[in-house]
């Protein structure tokens, strides 16, 4: 039995030491929004915070997660049921088409504002890697530059 904290919350789970933290969340704590993509780290549809570091849990084996504290889209928001800037951001730059890779995006970029809250657009391309196969990264960086003041 590993124990682990997932959203603020003390969790156990049985678990091999090598499974991916992925389909630990997803499997072991049922929590379907952390998407699996490619399996290889790539894509990013899997990114989570691990002690606020965006992370592809689908690299990450439950035995590298230890003491950490482990966050997922579920966790953003108010306990109230409101969206997170992030969230809202979205929305209103209408950036998902068929969603898939949306929590992984909203989960990279929430890391990236936290450690650079005011990032250029040129920051904001370097940082977000995850893969959009439906090509929305024009909605992508203007959701993200309007919670940053739009800086060139």
């Amino acid at each position: 039995m590993t124990e682990l904290t997932v959203n603020g919350q003390a969790r156990n789970v049985d678990a091999d030491a090598d499974t991916p933290l992925l389909w630990v969340l997803r499997e072991d704590l049922n929590l379907p929004g952390t998407k699996f993509g490619c399996g290889a780290g790539l894509c990013g549809a899997c990114t989570v915070h691990l002690d606020g570091e965006a992370v592809r849990s689908c690299q990450v084996p439950l035995s590298e997660v230890g003491a950490r504290k482990v966050a997922t889209i579920e966790s953003l928001g108010s306990e109230e049921g409101g969206l997170s800037p992030v969230q809202a951001a979205w929305i209103a730059e209408q950036v998902p088409q068929c969603g898939y890779c949306q929590s992984g995006m909203i989960m990279a970029t929430s890391a990236l504002l936290k450690a650079n809250p005011h990032p250029t657009k040129a920051e904001i391309r370097a940082a977000i890697t995850n893969i959009c196969r439906c090509g929305t990264y024009p909605r992508i960086v203007a959701a993200i530059a309007s919670l940053t003041g739009g800086r060139g």
